[in-house]
C-alpha cells in the first residue's frame, strides 16, 4: 500500500504535539510570504510589500480569547524591543472572530509597541496558508522568505538566536 507524500509530515505533528511551539524549518521550502495588505488599529492602512521590505519580520497570529498568545505576547514585546533598533519588526495579526474592542484594549493596557493589524475578513490568514490555531507565528527574512512557522509558543532563545542570524545577512 502506497502512502500520501505528507503522511511523514502529520506522523511527526502527532509524536511532537502542536502544543510544543512546533517550528516547521526544513519542512517547508523557503516560500515567499505572501503580499497582503492590512488595516491597523488606528485605521491606516498597509502593503506588506512597501512596509515589510529589507527588515526581518515576526508576524504573530493571535486572539485575546487565546491563553497562550496572551502568555506569550510578554516574550513577543522584549523581542521586538530588543531588535526594533536593528532592522526588525513585529506585526500582530488579530484573528477574524477577535472583537475588535477587545483587541484595541489589549493593545493599549498592554502598551504593545508594534503594530497590530485587524484581521477582520480572515483574508491574511488565509493568504499564510489558512492559519486557524493560534498563536501561529512566521519569521520572514529581508527577502520576504519564510524561514520558520511556528504553531504555539515558540522558543524565544531559539527565536532570537534564528533573529540574529537573519539580522547579519546581506
Amino acid at each position: 500500500m502506497k502512502l500520501p507524500r505528507w503522511t511523514g509530515l502529520v506522523l511527526l505533528v502527532a509524536a511532537v504535539g502542536v502544543g510544543a511551539g512546533l517550528a516547521y524549518e526544513g519542512l517547508l521550502s523557503r516560500d515567499t510570504a505572501p503580499q497582503v495588505q492590512y488595516v491597523l488599529l488606528d485605521g491606516s492602512k498597509h502593503e506588506s510589500n512597501q512596509a515589510w521590505a529589507g527588515k526581518v519580520m515576526l508576524v504573530n497570529f493571535w486572539a485575546t480569547s487565546c491563553t497562550t498568545c496572551v502568555h506569550e505576547m510578554p516574550q513577543v514585546v522584549a523581542t521586538h524591543q530588543k531588535y526594533k533598533d536593528k532592522g526588525f519588526d513585529t506585526l500582530a495579526v488579530a484573528m477574524s472572530y477577535d472583537p475588535p474592542a477587545y483587541v484595541s484594549n489589549f493593545a493599549e493596557t498592554r502598551q504593545l509597541p508594534f503594530n497590530v493589524a485587524m484581521d477582520s475578513t480572515g483574508e491574511i490568514a488565509k493568504s499564510f496558508g489558512k492559519v486557524q490555531l493560534t498563536p501561529t507565528t512566521f519569521l520572514i527574512n529581508k527577502r520576504g522568505e519564510i524561514v520558520k512557522r511556528f504553531v504555539g509558543e515558540p522558543d524565544f532563545a531559539a527565536l532570537h538566536a534564528t533573529i540574529e542570524k537573519l539580522l547579519a545577512e546581506g
